[in-house]
């Protein structure tokens, strides 16, 4: 697809067409969702959690495999007309029921079913990382306004306890100054056939998976934008696994404070921390940003006490992440991870690929 300016604007009377037939949000209804990919995530995750949605439910299911796409309709409940392939997925423009698209698809595949998805006259919620240039981060978000429709990123770690609960601690000066904060993110990935791992596909490596979540830790647990980013990388090319695309990558950012942010994202090793110091204490999560089961800690110089969330108003991370789409979309406001926050995340990832690339620092407008 040509993800120009020039394109979509031209497009603007399709559009606006499109919007005439469009599902229209209605207070007290809830909104339909229809999922782009029933791989593991959209599938394992996503699906199951309308359950615990107050404002959300699913509507329809999008999948290059008719069976299984057949088979998760029938399990809830959704007629024949809610199935779609990748390939006539633009008739959903013709679905009331459908108000919002979920793309749970491969990175590289972001940018094409979220333009399609606007066209067609829904509002948009697209997995992390938004996309896998800034150029098609621009498209999307152009699209969207083209079509006045809403894009949100599927950042689920706002709507965390532990997360949400360690940015009001470090907000409310808990640690005191902020000076430095570090963030480590990786598993082990066995599967060299992985999509993940292939770079037509994910447009990266480890950075442009776990790495997201290092990077968005820091921005968040810091409240500030870095001005400047280092990177290095360590991969072991012999590897099959990472015949494509990088295992290691270790980058600094510095931020107007003068604070700064360690960060690390890896696919040969198991991490899940964030720790944020300041001149009066410390505040660190491990794990930081699982599903489930994670845990922080406050203290002086340890964790000397742990730290248990208030109950919030939402059931699961993702229930919150769903439905505050869906509560966007009916009080016409933006929500809080637009797809410029995508964006900016994705203006970051590059700079931090050229740092590495170039061996120096990068300075970040």
């Amino acid at each position: 697809m040509d993800f120009g300016r020039r394109d979509l604007l031209l497009g603007s009377a399709a559009l606006l067409l499109a919007n005439s037939s469009a599902a229209r949000a209605v207070p007290g209804r809830k909104l339909g969702y229809a999922i782009v990919g029933l791989g593991s995530y959209g599938l394992g995750v996503i699906i199951p959690q309308f359950v615990n949605c107050t404002h959300s439910r699913l509507a329809a299911v999008v999948s290059g495999d008719r069976a299984k796409a057949t088979r998760v309709a029938a399990e809830h409940g959704l007629g024949a007309g809610a199935i779609y392939s990748y390939a006539d997925f633009d008739r959903i423009r013709d679905n009331p029921d459908v108000d919002i698209v979920y793309v749970c698809l491969p990175n590289a595949m972001h940018a094409e079913f979220t333009i399609r998805a606007a066209r067609a006259g829904k509002h948009v919620l697209c997995e992390k990382p938004m996309a896998v240039s800034v150029a098609e981060c621009e498209a999307m978000i152009a699209a969207c306004r083209a079509a006045d429709r809403k894009l949100m990123i599927g950042y689920r770690c706002h709507f965390e306890a532990y997360n949400l609960e360690a940015v009001r601690l470090a907000r409310s000066g808990a640690a005191g100054k902020i000076r430095y904060v570090r963030s480590e993110h990786g598993f082990v990935q066995h599967n060299p056939a992985a999509w993940r791992l292939k770079r037509a596909l994910s447009g990266g490596g480890s950075l442009m998976d776990m790495g997201i979540y290092s990077l968005q830790a820091a921005r968040y647990m810091t409240g500030e934008e870095p001005v400047a980013v280092t990177a290095r990388e360590s991969t072991d090319r012999r590897d099959p696994r990472f015949r494509e695309v990088e295992d290691i990558l270790d980058w600094t950012l510095e931020f107007p404070s003068g604070a700064i942010a360690s960060c690390q994202s890896m696919y040969s090793a198991a991490q899940n921390h964030v720790l944020l110091m300041g001149d009066a204490g410390r505040i660190e999560l491990e794990p930081a940003t699982r599903y489930t089961g994670n845990h922080m800690w406050v203290g002086e110089d340890g964790r000397e006490k742990a730290v248990t969330p208030p109950p919030g108003p939402r059931v699961t991370q993702f229930a919150g992440q769903l439905d505050h789409m869906s509560e966007s979309v009916v009080a016409g406001r933006e929500p809080i991870v637009s797809g410029e926050e995508g964006l900016r995340d994705m203006r970051i990832v590059e700079a931090i690929y050229r740092s590495v690339r170039e061996g120096r620092t990068i300075r970040l407008g």
